[in-house]
């Protein structure tokens, strides 16, 4: 079981005491949950997550059926409803870093969050192609502005070491939450009638606004600091103070120079994230239709496997994260991962003419494989974007991190039909040697960036402008 005690060492039982009642290795996975919660930051962000992704779980297990079956869109233009969405989210991913590095952080997010809840429970209002497309959009970009948002606060909210973990508990408890979503989901599925299905969106969209209202408890720690302006730039006399217009000028330098736009490594350090975050699409999309269509595993088969991914990420996702916060941690796990993400590939195109229960067998090897690359790399990812970040505009670093991943959300779908779906086995080799060349990138960015750190630590800081 993964551990969200702040202590690495905390659930090792190898040093000698002489009271033997502490017995740490054997607290209770909860218990140990309750403590990291400690944290009052950490206890808002969990408690506004758990609701909001349950809400979230209902409506992206219904929404697909409910434009299809109950509106009456036909697969294609239900596609490029949740292709406009995913765009517009592409777009608010930075816009919303940029707007936290400028106003509250905990502001933005309570009100990007209450709107997107809201503007999700007026879906059940919707009754042809226009409205969905127009509610899809905003509630897209709103949400990716509210994603942005949390992850400025996460990235000012804790101490260096302990971002990471929070990103990963925060990931446990989304996966539950969405998991417990799903399955309240399954009332209008069983039901089928369109009343089931608008009520479970609207109380869907309900329990997203819900959500927002924790972030309320947040205190000002979690915003950027404010920046300093200059009053006036004219004397008593009315004549120019050249001494203000040179502050001003050199503030509006220094913060145009610590753009994440002009910082090549970090673009770089985006980019093959996004390359690698496409084996999120390999497992929404590519395996579910190599199931289908080129084994003789059966569709439920698919079902398994997302449990499978589901109970190894809460389990192990909290634990894989510890120490990521060093880039030389961080770079050595997404190499790992790399190397996961070839033998999952390779491993789910055995799969193909096999038997039955061999098939099924392959699959779950593969999903093994796959989901501890997914663990590693998202925690390798999580310490390179905070650590490489400029903690002065961390919320525009957090911004371009975020529009990498879904860009690449994006171009999966192209990428895996373009490859596994249309050639096979090569075209799963195809696949692994993407995934391996985006992990030997961001390891190698990791390295040197480990290598200029000490000398970058013993340079005296530049004076603020």
């Amino acid at each position: 079981m993964s551990s969200s005690h702040p202590d690495p060492d905390s659930s090792r039982g190898g040093a000698e005491t002489s009271e033997p009642e502490v017995r740490p290795a054997r607290t209770h996975f909860f218990a140990r949950l309750s403590a990291g919660l400690s944290d009052p930051v950490l206890r808002a962000l969990v408690t506004a997550t758990v609701v909001s992704r349950v809400g979230r779980g209902v409506f992206l297990a219904v929404t697909v059926l409910f434009f299809t079956l109950i509106i009456g869109l036909s697969p294609a233009q239900a596609a490029v409803v949740l292709a406009v969405s995913s765009g517009c989210g592409v777009v608010a991913s930075f816009l919303g870093g940029w707007l936290a590095d400028r106003w509250s952080a905990r502001r933005l997010a309570f009100g990007f969050e209450l709107t997107g809840g809201l503007l999700l429970a007026a879906y059940a209002f919707v009754g042809d192609f226009v409205s969905a497309l127009i509610l899809a959009s905003l509630s897209g970009f709103l949400d990716s502005l509210g994603h942005s948002s949390r992850s400025a606060i996460i990235a000012r909210g804790f101490a260096p070491d302990r971002r990471v973990h929070a990103r990963a508990v925060l990931r446990t408890v989304t996966n539950v939450a969405i998991a417990a979503g799903s399955g309240v989901a399954a009332i209008a599925l069983v039901l089928g009638t369109a009343e089931a299905y608008r009520f479970v969106i609207a109380g869907a969209g309900l329990l997203c606004a819900l959500g927002s209202l924790p972030l309320l408890r947040l205190t000002s720690a979690v915003d950027a600091p404010a920046r300093r302006r200059v009053s006036s730039l004219r004397t008593e006399t009315g004549s120019i103070d050249l001494v203000a217009a040179e502050e001003a000028s050199a503030e509006r330098r220094d913060w145009n120079r610590r753009s994440p736009w002009r910082d090549p490594r970090y673009l770089l350090l985006s980019v093959l994230s996004a390359v690698f975050g496409m084996q999120f699409g390999v497992a929404e999309l590519g395996v579910p239709l190599w199931i289908t269509e080129h084994t003789t595993a059966p569709e439920a088969t698919f079902a398994v496997l997302l449990i499978v991914n589901t109970t190894l990420v809460v389990l192990f996702q909290v634990r894989a994260s510890r120490g990521t916060h060093d880039v030389r941690v961080a770079g050595r796990v997404t190499m790992v991962a790399g190397w996961l993400m070839v033998a999952a590939c390779l491993i789910y195109a055995l799969a193909a003419g096999l038997p039955t229960w061999a098939a099924i067998a392959i699959l779950v090897a593969g999903m093994f494989a796959h989901t501890f690359a997914e663990i590693l790399s998202q925690a390798g990812a999580w310490g390179l974007s905070f650590e490489l970040a400029d903690p002065v505009r961390a919320g525009a670093y957090q911004g371009v991190f975020g529009m990498g991943f879904s860009l690449g959300a994006l171009a999966s779908p192209i990428v895996v039909n373009a490859t596994a779906l249309t050639f096979g086995f090569g075209g799963w080799a195809m696949l692994a040697g993407i995934f391996l060349a985006a992990a030997v990138g961001i390891w190698l960015i990791a390295r040197r960036a480990a290598r200029s750190a000490p000398a970058s630590a013993e340079a005296p800081a530049p004076a603020p402008a």
